[in-house]
């Protein structure tokens, strides 16, 4: 099955025009493979900007624009809140949704979550849904009863067939920003498990879903994840940051 491969720029609260520049320009020159896309996800306020700069570079059919989060509301009194047609009218395509920083330290259940995913598929956008344990939960063996828990709202929200236009990115908390990596044979172990979930219900939506790796991928360690059978791209943070190191990610790939 030749499924879409993804590398997910997450830039967090980081990031300037001058990153902007400079990485629009590096990515310029990086070469694709056809199935690959790259999307970077800069901050709220960097969104014009970086959309402004991949027109300016011709980058606008190969480098895609992400948004890190979204309201599950249209419009409305939700103060510091973005809806999905303020993201739309920036030509977002694609949004970061349930990364463990927002369940964490925002309280975002998995419920909430769910809404969020349709909400961007009603919008025409595609949701990178992040899912992932934590050091505690992986070592006394219920990384597989998490996941489940974090799919299984959407799946009863939007359906199985839905998940056509969805991307999963595995991101274990205990390995993101902190150095840690999962070693390839756990990723792809893992990766395997999320297919083989969402299998047991549709077979054929599991063959073309793309499932990403996040935490703390980098140049040395990527080509590793990425050979795996069932990890297809990255969602790649502080990597994503330092331009010659994210290139090197892109062209990997």
């Amino acid at each position: 099955m030749n499924r879409s491969v993804i590398v997910a720029a997450n830039w967090k609260m980081n990031g300037n025009l001058a990153l902007i520049k400079e990485m629009t320009s590096a990515l310029a020159n990086v070469s694709l493979s056809s199935n690959t896309c790259v999307v970077v996800c800069p901050s709220f306020p960097y969104l014009s900007a970086f959309a402004q700069a991949r027109v300016d570079k011709a980058l606008d059919k190969k480098i895609m624009l992400g948004s890190q989060n979204a309201s599950e509301h249209q419009q409305g009194a939700f103060t510091g809140e973005v809806s999905n047609s303020m993201l739309q009218e920036f030509g977002v395509n694609y949004v970061i949704l349930g990364h463990s920083e927002r369940r964490s330290i925002n309280k975002e259940t998995s419920t909430l979550v769910a809404h969020k995913v349709r909400s961007v598929l009603d919008a025409g956008m595609t949701p990178i849904l992040c899912i992932g344990e934590s050091e505690q939960e992986r070592e006394t063996g219920q990384t597989n009863v998490v996941l489940a828990a974090q799919l299984q709202p959407v799946i009863d929200e939007i359906g199985i067939e839905k998940f056509a236009d969805v991307v999963i990115a595995y991101e274990p908390v205990w390995a993101i920003g902190t150095g840690k990596t999962a070693s390839p044979e756990l990723a792809q172990e893992t990766h395997q498990y999320i297919r083989q979930f969402i299998a047991d219900i549709n077979q054929p939506i599991a063959e073309k879903l793309s499932i990403l790796y996040g935490g703390s991928v980098n140049a040395a360690n990527c080509q590793q994840l990425f050979a795996q059978s069932d990890i297809d791209g990255g969602l790649i943070g502080g990597a994503s940051l330092k331009v010659d190191e994210f290139t090197k990610i892109c062209s990997t790939v």
